[in-house]
């Protein structure tokens, strides 16, 4: 929801929602055991999406995931390249603008990092994997999304990527929501079996926003 658009008390429920799920990725970041953090992830979410009136598909409660796999956790070694402005398509009608300005190289596998433009600009990791509409949504998952309080962080300057956190796009659940999907050079060519599974709603993208996801501006 844009603000302006709605009722004042709508526009608090969106502000509650965004505190919730800062605090929730602060719980994350601090605690000690990356399972037991995952659960909390868990439970904190499903609560959400039940009862939260700002949730993607308020009363959805069929969330589910992979078992979690410390396999798929890792620290990505952040490297610069020349930043390049990239507009992002998805499900809406406008792409999302954002500049390419590094790359998070793990385990001989790496993932182009966005900086988003939007509400004064926050780092956006978006991938694909080899489950990608089977298991998992065809548009992608993301990883990343700091402007909404995403973000795992970091150790010792590197960047923590727990694909076990991998979540859906809002507009996974409901088409009214316009999210940007994962670009081509983020499909990663291994099945991730960890974080998000595809949500029973099975709302997919079109197989235009599938060729169409990132462009140079």
């Amino acid at each position: 929801m844009a603000i302006g658009e709605g009722s004042v008390s709508e526009v608090l429920d969106l502000l509650d929602w965004k505190r919730r799920v800062f605090a929730l990725y602060a719980e994350v970041r601090e605690g000690a055991d990356p399972r037991a953090a995952w659960e909390r992830w868990r439970a904190v979410r499903a609560g959400l999406f039940r009862s939260h009136p700002q949730s993607p598909r308020p009363g959805y409660d069929a969330l589910d995931y992979f078992d979690y796999d410390p396999a798929w956790r890792f620290v990505a070694d952040v490297v610069a390249v020349e930043p390049e402005s990239r507009k992002i398509a998805g499900s809406g009608p406008e792409p999302v603008g954002s500049t390419r300005f590094a790359i998070a190289r793990f385990e001989e596998r790496e993932l182009e990092l966005f900086w988003l433009e939007a509400y004064g600009g926050g780092l956006f990791l978006p991938f694909r994997d080899a489950t990608s509409g089977a298991a998992t949504y065809g548009g992608g998952r993301y990883l990343l999304d700091t402007i909404k309080g995403a973000d795992l962080g970091a150790d010792g300057g590197r960047l923590v990527l727990d694909f076990n956190f991998a979540y859906n796009p809002s507009c996974a659940y409901d088409a009214r929501w316009a999210c940007p999907l994962s670009p081509p050079a983020n499909r990663l060519p291994v099945a991730v079996e960890a974080g998000e599974k595809k949500p029973e709603v099975g709302l997919e993208p079109t197989t235009q926003d599938l060729q169409n996801p990132c462009s140079t501006s």
